[in-house]
């Protein structure tokens, strides 16, 4: 019963949001996305090339290249750590 009340409250929460205005965004140099690699794979709206570190904030296309493989061999061998021995 409970879980039914929270349901409940918590759908009537998000459909008044979806009347909300939208808020403007504004952006500053800090904040604003990297333009250069916008078209890369894994880059979605609406945050388009997300890079809190600022990792490539300097980086050419080869530095990326490099990263991303690297990101991706990391990703598989812990992937392969959680089946263990």
């Amino acid at each position: 019963k409970m879980f039914r009340l929270a349901a409940v409250v918590v759908a009537l929460a998000a459909s008044a949001l979806a009347f909300q205005a939208p808020v403007s965004q504004t952006t500053s140099a800090r904040t604003a996305p990297l333009k250069a690699f916008e078209t890369e794979v894994g880059a979605q709206i609406p945050l388009g090339f997300w890079d809190p570190l600022g990792l490539v904030k300097n980086a050419d296309q080869e530095r990326f290249d490099r990263l991303r493989y690297v990101e991706l061999k990391h990703g598989r061998i812990a992937m392969l750590a959680v089946l263990g021995q």
